[in-house]
């Protein structure tokens, strides 16, 4: 067995965003070299279970295989192919090697090379999903809906271009994610559960599986069957790569948007604004020169992954050309399409440590709206005038703001001064007024909002 100090690999998959042991054994159970081979020797042992269903071959023959598998090695395959020079043919041999002569022949029977590849990555990804992928999603989803519901009153002013707009709730600005998170979570559930195999042979025509089978399509769902999969509906050398582009599709969306949210925690840590803030450790370091820094570090690598891993999405669009039956063209491509699922994960679990201990300064979103709140009145209040009928509203309490800028007057002092707009405060309720003098009250159905977007994602996805 090969065995390499961490610091010396090349990926910083490998020696730096995997360091933690109980993340790395996740990943590596499903996205290493070595899972890689298991599952592909476990596609080969079912294609012998269902050759011993259709009286091909003997259940012992099934028993070596099982046993053959058990002992097999990433080590030895990669020795073998040194020689053979082709992955699947490695593989096929060092199973060979280990059962009797009677056993040999129905090894990779019938099969081409991608149909145990494709198969077996379609295994592999599915089982990843739902075993990995998407718990951790959900146990992300659980912490932003508890953080919602806890900041649900939070005042806090929206922003939109970068400018205090109308208020909202922090609640209400932390749903927005829960809402997009669960919406890709469906997605990634989705789109895992359509994974395809095949087991169609050189061309997808089912040429040699033709020869002992009158319906070998029923063999392939037989074969499929043992691994939890269903057939593509129509495959060539390889399964129709348009169910696995769906899939990393929608783990990259997902990865756009904890990049998202991850961008408005950043800016929400900026000095000068200050109403979020990541813990930090009693010997953690902000800065090699400024001691009193406290950087956002955790969010800033959470959207750094992103834009390392989002432009992989255009290999897989490019995965999808292949030319005639198949070509080689993704064969060396679609080995990093793992280092995209750890990059995620491990961003994703990153935001799992980092919001169970994130840090709100609700003084500080108080602040940050008294700033604004006189302004904010502007759009109630030009609602309103239109609502009773003022020709040009808009353009009335655009008027109004300039004039309160300037004097420091506030928009409701300014409307009860004008004479030709006195009339229509005279017509505003008592309701209506206490809006006008109390902008914090401004802030629509935000809570019940939020309530609903979290109760909603609960129901759906049972968390």
């Amino acid at each position: 067995m090969i065995e390499r100090n961490i610091f010396k690999n090349i990926s910083p998959l490998d020696h730096r965003y995997s360091l933690r042991k109980e993340n790395f054994e996740d990943y590596s159970k499903y996205l290493s070299e070595e899972a890689k081979i298991k599952y592909q020797a476990q596609v080969e042992l079912a294609l012998v279970k269902a050759l011993a269903k259709e009286g091909i071959c003997s259940f012992e023959v099934v028993k070596e295989v099982e046993k053959a598998i058990e002992e097999l090695t990433a080590e030895e395959v990669y020795e073998e192919e040194k020689k053979t020079r082709h992955n699947i043919r490695a593989l096929v041999n060092c199973i060979q090697r280990k059962v009797s002569k009677e056993a040999k022949p129905y090894v990779h029977f019938t099969t081409t090379s991608f149909d145990i590849v494709d198969t077996a990555n379609s295994v592999r990804y599915k089982e990843c999903a739902e075993e990995l992928i998407l718990p951790t999603l959900k146990e992300l989803q659980k912490i932003l809906m508890e953080i919602a519901l806890r900041e649900k009153d939070t005042i806090q002013v929206g922003r939109t271009h970068g400018q205090h707009a109308v208020p909202v709730t922090f609640g209400f600005a932390v749903a927005e994610y829960v809402s997009r998170l669960g919406n890709r979570i469906l997605a990634i559930k989705e789109s895992g559960e359509r994974l395809k195999g095949k087991m169609t042979g050189a061309v997808g025509a089912y040429n040699a599986s033709h020869l002992f089978f009158n319906n070998p399509e029923t063999f392939e769902a037989e074969v499929l069957e043992e691994l939890g999969l269903e057939a593509s509906t129509h495959s060539t050398q390889i399964v129709e790569p348009e169910y696995l582009t769906d899939f990393i599709h929608a783990l990259v969306s997902g990865f756009g948007v904890i990049a998202n949210f991850s961008d408005d925690m950043r800016h929400l840590q900026r000095t000068e604004i200050g109403e979020v803030g990541e813990y930090f450790g009693k010997d953690q370091v902000g800065s090699s020169t400024m001691p009193h820094k406290r950087n956002p570090i955790n969010y800033e690598n959470i959207k750094s992954m992103w834009k390392e891993f989002m432009p992989r999405m255009m290999t897989l669009y490019q995965d999808q050309i292949s030319e005639h039956q198949r070509d080689l063209t993704n064969s060396a491509s679609s080995r990093f399409i793992p280092e995209l699922i750890v990059g995620f994960l491990s961003s994703v679990n990153r935001l799992i440590r980092t919001c169970r201990k994130l840090v709100v300064d609700q003084e500080n979103m108080e602040e940050n709206f008294n700033q604004s709140k006189e302004m904010i009145v502007a759009e109630p209040l030009y609602i309103l005038l239109a609502s009773l009928g003022h020709p040009d509203a808009h353009e009335a309490v655009r008027k109004l703001t300039l004039e309160a800028q300037e004097t420091g007057q506030t928009l409701r002092e300014l409307i009860q001064d004008k004479e030709e707009l006195e009339a229509y405060w005279q017509k505003l309720n008592q309701k209506q007024k206490e809006l006008l003098t109390k902008p914090e009250k401004y802030i629509g159905i935000a809570v019940q909002k939020t309530e609903k977007v979290v109760d909603y994602w609960q129901g759906i996805l049972n968390i």
